[in-house]
């Protein structure tokens, strides 16, 4: 196949920047869409750990074309930061902008920061990066847009428009205002910098397709993320679905032929919102001290809970996924009993759909059964009949469940420490 998608099937942070930087040795080109430097990815290349925000992963392939799609935010001083970092690190790479891309700004961040504060315990739990607000400008046609940097002119044209507006939002939330000129001059500097990636990138996906290019579209956070399908409000505000990529790349539906969802051996997720199948405890910090589930950007630790069938059933199903990367695997050896949450009951009876509303879903209690773990260390295992029979089981008992294959193991951070049981790029 020439183009694969890679999605995450939890909450974010399933282990995509390992498997997404898996294919990229494979890929000519390794696009993101949506998003912004909320969505940190850790990757361990070639022994070296490197944590990225806004870069695709993609990045650490020399001959990969990394593409920065329409759909994305992007903060312009992080960018660069993230950029200069690389070079830093003697990392060389081929890097493109979009033109329609939107440029998150100081003031997103502010009002991100200030409403955050504003709501108190109602708190959505987000990573006060902006995205947010960024996200709400586009929709109500008040962004600055990253090809709007190649003309000054207009740049400065569409700040006087947008920030008096954002100033008094700032005011009513008691933020920081903005200056505009200081602005401007910033935008001007980050303009001498970026000018050169600057592309129109829908054209350039459309042309690599014709011509037939191997394209990776990179998975940024969860499913369960989902403006709209996730657990609305506790969610990003973008789109984190494969169903979403024609949107914010300018590319057809039938672009995208192969779709691989990215799971882990059990589920975490950051901020608030309902978790059905959470631990505490013991077990709880025995996993995420293992599985290093504190967050690339925040710090935040990480919620922590048994997989969770339904919940990932209801994502194959609007995802259309039909092969599965199982990711930190080697973390469930640090327990002995292992638990799967097989269903879902909601005022005593089983339901066999993903409650849509928060009220819901928080009524919902989850069914468990419980499986053996092993204690063997499984970092060096290549093939899937000699992993420990214990962790052989629990695979086929999440297949079985969850009836779609498991073609891709993970069994540490390493790139090569991976058992592919199907080749599917």
């Amino acid at each position: 196949m020439s183009t694969l998608a890679i999605e995450g099937m939890q909450w974010g942070d399933e282990g995509k920047g390992k498997i997404t930087d898996y294919f990229a040795s494979k890929a000519e080109i390794v696009v993101r869409s949506q998003g912004g430097n909320n969505a940190g990815h850790s990757i361990e290349h070639s022994g070296v750990r490197y944590a990225l925000r806004l870069l695709p992963s993609g990045i650490l392939n020399e001959n990969v074309i990394n593409v920065l799609a329409d759909g994305m935010v992007i903060n312009p001083f992080c960018l660069l930061e993230e950029m200069e970092n690389m070079k830093n690190r003697g990392v060389k790479f081929h890097l493109i902008l979009s033109k329609r891309a939107v440029l998150l700004l100081p003031y997103h961040i502010e009002l991100d920061k200030a409403r955050e504060n504003a709501l108190g315990d109602k708190k959505i739990g987000t990573t006060k990066n902006g995205i947010g607000p960024c996200y709400e400008d586009k929709a109500a046609r008040l962004s600055i847009r990253v090809g709007d940097l190649l003309e000054p002119s207009y740049l400065r044209e569409r700040l006087e428009t947008v920030l008096p507006i954002k100033n008094l939002q700032l005011k009513a939330f008691g933020g920081q205002e903005m200056d505009l000129e200081e602005l401007y001059a910033s935008l001007l500097k980050v303009r001498e910098q970026v000018k050169d990636y600057i592309v129109d990138t829908t054209r350039f996906l459309l042309d690599a397709i014709k011509e037939d290019k191997k394209v990776l579209f990179e998975g940024a956070q969860g499913a369960m993320l989902c403006l709209t399908y996730g657990t609305f409000p506790y969610v990003t505000s973008s789109s984190p679905l494969v169903t979403a990529i024609p949107n914010n790349t300018g590319l057809p539906l039938n672009s995208v032929q192969t779709v691989l969802g990215i799971m882990k051996a059990y589920t975490t997720r950051v901020g608030e919102g309902p978790f059905p199948s959470e631990i505490d405890g013991d077990i709880a910090k025995k996993i995420r001290d293992e599985g290093h589930e504190y967050g690339t950007v925040t710090k935040r630790p990480r919620r922590v809970g048994w997989l969770d069938i339904p919940q990932l059933k209801y994502v194959c199903e609007i995802s259309g996924i039909h092969h599965v990367a199982l990711m930190l695997l080697d973390v469930l050896r640090v327990v002995d009993e292992i638990s799967i949450c097989t269903e879902y009951r909601l005022d005593g009876k089983k339901i066999d759909y993903m409650p849509s509303t928060v009220s819901e879903l928080e009524k919902v209690k989850p069914v468990f059964i419980t499986l053996p773990s092993w204690k063997e260390d499984i970092s060096k295992v290549r093939k899937f009949e000699d992993l420990p029979l214990n962790c052989q089981n629990y695979i086929q008992k999440i297949e079985e469940l969850l009836g779609v294959d498991i073609d891709i193991i993970s069994v540490s951070p390493d790139k090569e420490a991976t058992i592919i049981r199907k080749e599917l790029f």
